[in-house]
């Protein structure tokens, strides 16, 4: 079976690489402790000789039965696919940017203001303002910062006091730069803005000693987190329960056949929502699409130890018989 996998994201790894990229995890089976990061790495170099197609940055709008049986799924890139089944790996909903509430700020997003870094281009030559204190602020920040060809003229970084929630090593260098001079910070929280001609000049911050400033800017990078949205699931007439899909435990599957649900999205009997748990689930969800979609082809369960053909497609050499 060939898999497309698409993610709100623009990269992969979900709650991993979002929520806990550097926190130490110690209940993965064979490996005493790795960080959110670590985990993704290896779960893509495993799943690479697979050859699965991702779709990143976008999110699944609609989902329909066709005539023929199969699925149409439309994203917010407007990218259309067909499936014979589906599975919905969705978390606790589908990561979206918490939003800076000022009022008339929204007219900038996509141009001058941005809540996430893809494209570090986009910091060269600019005053750049960020606002946050977790790890993706401070390496905004430091993109900007430090050499190379999308240097920025200046850095500024806004948090509502002076410590941060991000890796020591990150830490340590935005302190470095800091003491250089290259990345200013200010403590205070956005209160309101400054334009001319409609375009964005400024921040203006009520600072932590009490004092108002206003801080120009050219480019505003906001970085307050992520909040998980259910999104359009909620409207796809899957049986749910507490905004979770009901799946049957054999197969995963949801209400509505071909359809299937696996890790913190779904709900049965005795749930726990731990990663280990998530990886029986899709182990069964994809037996049980197999299952589905070639009832003529199930033969001997096969074991990556000593199966030829599952070496093959992992590219591995099978041992001499015997």
């Amino acid at each position: 079976m060939r898999a497309h996998v698409v993610d709100a994201l623009p990269h992969p790894g979900g709650q991993c690489a979002e929520l806990y990229p550097d926190k130490p995890i110690y209940d993965i089976p064979g490996l005493p402790r790795c960080t959110g990061r670590e985990l993704v790495a290896r779960l893509l170099e495993q799943a690479r000789p697979f050859e699965p197609v991702f779709h990143l940055g976008q999110q699944v709008t609609a989902l329909q039965r066709q005539g023929d049986g199969r699925f149409l799924l439309q994203t917010s890139r407007g990218t259309r696919l067909q499936a014979r089944a589906v599975v919905i790996a969705a978390g606790v909903g589908a990561f979206q940017p918490r939003t800076l509430k000022l009022e008339g700020l929204e007219r900038f997003e996509g141009g001058q203001l941005l809540y996430r870094l893809d494209d570090p281009a986009r910091l060269a030559g600019r005053h750049v303002l960020v606002v946050g204190g977790e790890d993706a602020a401070l390496e905004a920040a430091l993109a900007g910062a430090e050499g190379g060809p999308h240097r920025a003229a200046s850095v500024t970084l806004v948090h509502r006091r002076d410590t941060f929630a991000a890796a020591p090593q990150t830490l340590a260098r935005v302190q470095a730069l800091r003491a250089a001079g290259r990345i200013g910070f200010v403590a205070g929280q956005p209160v309101g803005f400054a334009e001319t001609g409609g375009r964005l000049d400024a921040l203006h911050l009520a600072c932590s000693d009490g004092a108002d400033r206003t801080v120009p800017a050219d480019l505003l990078l906001v970085c307050l987190g992520l909040s998980p949205r259910l999104g359009p699931i909620a409207e796809w007439g899957l049986a749910m329960e507490r905004r979770q899909l009901a799946v049957d435990t054999e197969t995963f599957e949801t209400s509505e056949p071909g359809i299937h649900a696996v890790g913190d999205i779904n709900t049965y009997p005795g749930k726990k929502k731990l990663i280990v748990c998530g990886f029986h689930e899709a182990t069964l969800a994809a037996y049980g699409v197999s299952a589905r979609l070639y009832p003529d082809r199930q033969g001997p369960l096969q074991y990556t130890t000593a199966s030829p053909r599952l070496h093959r497609l992992l590219g591995v050499d099978s041992p001499a018989p015997g």
